[in-house]
């Protein structure tokens, strides 16, 4: 029944079997066409960044893998291109509607003294309560705006600038463009969307040791680890364990075995030119990845679903004392787990970076870790 359900395909992607790929361009205004001079063209959620010339181009070498490239000018609408392989873009920037962003400033619904009433719960929510949210500040907070629509009853927070985030336990610097921020009171649920960059702290030989532990330990059973062990299909010597949730009882979990069983005969079938080493049957529950060779390409994106909320396991560390005591959870349990409700199907990339990520739902332990506990898909444990 599992098997039947759960599906793996791999896919081989048109980029380049050297190590990085790059990708260049031009950003222009979209009615004049001409060249937009240091407009912002940054990676989503890693270190990588640049800005244009007089002629409005660009340059950034990347590694293996799939990124969201966000280019921004003041004054215009931001845009987002997923960019996988080696690419030449033109990106032509419209204009911002001022009309509407008048609007939204003067909107009746503004809270007056809206950060002395709301700005600790906003950082609750959008930094986290963690251990690590605790060393972060926010540099800039006179440019957030509050909201609060009480028909809906929800609190709503916007930026008109991006926000500057020193997060010192981490050793990172992050430039975060807030799209918004929405927290619904009745069934408190809360949601965020934005784009950061990333940069790396200065300091002293000692204090970037320090941030090297601290970031290991933050990767250690993080979404990312485990996108990234799904990836290599290495979840098992990398402790992970995943459960889904029974067809007839929605208390209980059963193991998901082999969850890479299938991945060979849907290479085989959809892929039948590719070559795959002697060591693999159809049987075998190897790192089906690493062994389906193809002399023109050298990466390749996971897609999975799972029809029924899942429990993500990781047997090498237990839960935070912080986490135990904001959950009201016994002190005694023994390892972090998260539970995940799957929209649609999700593929994974080489650097740890899946999409649609609106389409993945984190609950439990996951689900307390935000801003100030995310790691940029470029980093690589020591």
């Amino acid at each position: 029944m599992q098997r039947f359900f759960l599906l793996l395909v791999f896919v081989a992607l048109s980029v380049s079997a050297i190590s990085q790929f790059s990708v260049r361009g031009v950003v222009l205004d979209s009615a004049t066409r001409e060249p937009l001079n240091a407009a912002s063209v940054f990676c989503q959620n890693t270190t990588i960044g640049s800005t244009t010339n007089k002629q409005g181009e660009f340059y950034i070498s990347l590694k293996p893998g799939a990124y969201d490239l966000i280019i921004s000018y003041t004054g215009y609408q931001t845009q987002t291109i997923r960019v996988t392989e080696q690419t030449k873009l033109e990106v032509l920037m419209l204009k911002e509607d001022k009309s509407m962003g008048e609007v939204i400033i003067k909107s009746s619904s503004e809270v007056a003294d809206g950060w002395t009433k709301h700005g600790a719960f906003f950082l609750d929510y959008f930094l986290g309560s963690t251990p690590n949210a605790a060393q972060c500040e926010l540099k800039n907070p006179e440019v957030l705006k509050f909201y609060f629509y009480k028909k809906s009853n929800r609190l709503k927070v916007l930026a008109t600038e991006p926000l500057q985030i020193a997060n010192n336990a981490l050793g990172y610097n992050l430039r975060y463009q807030l799209d918004s921020f929405v927290y619904y009171n009745a069934s408190s649920i809360n949601s965020y969307r934005g784009y950061c960059l990333y940069t790396e702290m200065e300091g002293s030989d000692s204090l970037k040791n320090i941030w090297a532990k601290n970031r290991r330990n933050t990767y250690d059973g993080s979404k990312l680890h485990f996108m990234r062990s799904y990836y290599d299909s290495t979840l098992i010597e990398d402790g992970w364990i995943i459960d889904m949730l029974d067809e007839k009882d929605d208390k209980k979990f059963n193991k998901v075995k082999d969850v890479y069983d299938t991945a060979v005969y849907n290479a085989l079938v959809l892929y039948p030119e590719i070559t795959v080493t002697d060591s693999i049957s159809l049987t075998d529950s190897l790192p089906v990845q690493r062994t389906i060779l193809d002399s023109a390409h050298a990466s390749y994106q996971v897609e999975f679903f799972y029809p029924r909320k899942i429990s993500i396991t990781y047997t090498k560390r237990s839960p935070e004392k912080e986490y135990l005591k904001k959950m009201n959870l016994p002190k005694n349990i023994p390892y972090i787990i998260s539970y995940v409700d799957l929209k649609d199907w999700i593929a994974i990339t080489e650097n740890g970076y899946y999409y649609e990520q609106k389409d993945w739902i984190n609950q439990g332990y996951w689900s307390w870790k935000n801003v100030a506990d995310l790691l940029p898909y470029d980093y690589l444990p020591e």
